[in-house]
């Protein structure tokens, strides 16, 4: 669960919204195409909350 919240706010997005898009898509989605369910994937599908944070390493 933590990597999920973690995966959608680095990605900008609203973490209980992604979750609630993802679990009202997912029974209907076809497995071979889950990586359209990932969280850079539904970027557009959903509001952005705050801009993506930038990765530093």
């Amino acid at each position: 669960m933590y990597s999920l919240i973690g995966s959608a706010k680095l990605n900008g997005i609203n973490p209980r919204a992604y979750l609630e898009y993802v679990l009202t898509h997912i029974a209907d989605h076809k497995i071979s195409r889950i990586d359209e369910l990932l969280p850079w994937n539904v970027t557009d599908k959903l509001k952005l909350a705050t801009p993506p944070t930038p990765l530093t390493g």
